[in-house]
């Protein structure tokens, strides 16, 4: 059965990747799909490093929500062609439970430059900690925008592909 962990990482109060990854909840939602939805500005993670960082009451709730998903989707801003670092240092503080776990991606970018910065934070994803990368990612521009809130009906198509791909997707 999929669950899905959707994981807001942008830190800025107005936020394009946290409105794709509310969209995206809503939608799976709507499908009776069962969602965990998390915003790391609830969680007020530390930096990964420091000893007490693994046992911050946030990190132990991130952990447990990816542990217990299926699919995992990561909702990230790009800033200078990379994922932001907040996403990382998640990534990081969660660590291995991250395995055998299907993720996706949706950015939100500033333009459409840095379409393949987000290969990075797959790569890590999949070479460290061995999740399965689903192949189908949302990238988005302000052009990608009705009224600042709503998804031109193309792109929302993508988010609702995404979502279908993750479904289709399973790790034994």
């Amino acid at each position: 059965m999929l669950h899905l962990a959707v994981i807001a990482t942008s830190l800025k109060e107005e936020s394009k990747s946290r409105q794709l990854a509310r969209l995206l909840a809503d939608h799976a939602t709507a499908q009776k799909i069962s969602v965990t939805f998390l915003d790391l500005r609830d969680l007020d993670l530390p930096m990964a490093g420091p000893g007490a960082g693994w046992e911050h009451p946030g990190t132990l709730q991130l952990k447990k929500a990816v542990s217990q998903a299926s699919h995992v989707v990561l909702a990230v801003p790009i800033y200078n062609y990379d994922a932001n670092a907040a996403a990382k240092n998640a990534v990081e503080l969660a660590g291995d439970v991250f395995a055998d776990k299907v993720v996706g991606f949706l950015c939100a970018a500033g333009g459409s430059n840095s379409y393949m910065s987000i290969m990075g934070l797959a790569n890590s994803l999949m070479l460290d900690f061995r999740s399965v990368i689903a192949p189908r990612f949302l990238y988005t521009t302000y052009s990608d925008w009705q009224d600042g809130t709503t998804l031109k009906p193309g792109i929302q198509q993508r988010l609702e592909q995404l979502l279908a791909d993750l479904g289709r997707i399973h790790v034994a």
